[in-house]
């Protein structure tokens, strides 16, 4: 069983059909790499992905459990789809920081507010079992609550600033973790970006064309990021036009199209080895581009 399974994803906007029926299969700890033209459909891939595009048809099954039907309308509110959103982190091209803040808030906040959200639930609750409580039950009730809330809330805080510390010092900015975004160079940026998608412990790390807002000296840094963390075992999907890199680090690789799988194999099979004409157009076009 596939760890990830998209089953004939469709998504149009307008009278534009942009996904013609995508699907594919990934095991945990592989490296997918997404590779075609501008306007192939990949970029609305990862977007409904993670979520952020709802798609019009298709199914999306994560370790054998149904994550998304198009058809169950009613499993796909705006409370679900934000639970659902949980297990993928995605990495834009723009870094998308927030710029008012240090680099160790843009990587905690998340998680801050997803702290306090579980901070509010379990006092909700406890609110609940105070009013179910025998009348002289509640003060020592309450009190043993509050004593829990506040460890409660020392163990969160104490963990997300751990967290933090890890993913700077392995992302390689340790030292940045006052900064702001603008003191940073783009290579810096966006490895404030991935240290971010990992704060959640996604289940797969999505890219999306990571290195193209970067000058070409910065992009190795960012690819030798990406690169641990494959090493490290992580799932990753990354949309890319570095075709050196695909070739070397996915383990498989997919061509899209016109909103379609054009092509896919292992990277000695669609780079050694392309069988149709659009994926040769294609590589033969990248090569150019490269000399």
């Amino acid at each position: 069983m596939a760890f990830l399974e998209v089953k004939g994803y469709r998504k149009k906007f307008g009278e534009t059909q942009v996904l013609k029926g995508i699907s594919f299969s990934l095991e945990k700890g592989e490296v997918l790499a997404i590779i075609g033209s501008s306007g192939g459909g990949k970029t609305t891939l990862l977007r409904c992905l993670n979520f952020l595009e709802i798609p019009d048809e298709g199914e999306l099954y994560l370790s054998g459990e149904k994550l998304f039907d198009a058809k169950e309308k009613n499993q796909n509110s705006d409370a679900k789809i934000r639970k659902k959103r949980l297990h993928f982190g995605l990495v834009f091209q723009q870094f998308n920081l927030f710029p008012q803040y240090s680099v160790f808030k843009n990587i905690t906040l998340a998680q801050v507010l997803l702290a306090k959200a579980e901070y509010r639930r379990t006092r909700k609750e406890f609110a609940e079992q105070l009013k179910r409580a025998e009348r002289g039950e509640r003060k020592a009730l309450k009190q043993k609550q509050n004593l829990f809330l506040q460890s409660m809330k020392a163990e969160q805080r104490e963990g997300i600033k751990e967290k933090a510390e890890k993913l700077l010092e392995r992302v390689g900015l340790s030292d940045k973790r006052n900064a702001y975004p603008f003191e940073l160079s783009g290579g810096q940026q966006q490895r404030v970006a991935i240290a971010r998608a990992l704060a959640l412990n996604p289940d797969i790390l999505c890219f999306d064309e990571p290195t193209s807002a970067l000058d070409p000296e910065l992009t190795g840094e960012v690819l030798k990021v990406i690169k641990s963390l494959k090493d490290s075992g992580s799932t990753m999907i990354v949309v890319t036009h570095e075709m050196e890199f695909a070739k070397n680090v996915a383990d498989h690789v997919i061509f899209m199209a016109d909103g379609v799988i054009e092509e896919e194999g292992s990277p000695e099979e669609v780079f050694d080895n392309p069988k149709s004409d659009k994926t040769k157009a294609f590589l033969r076009k990248s090569l150019e581009e490269i000399f």
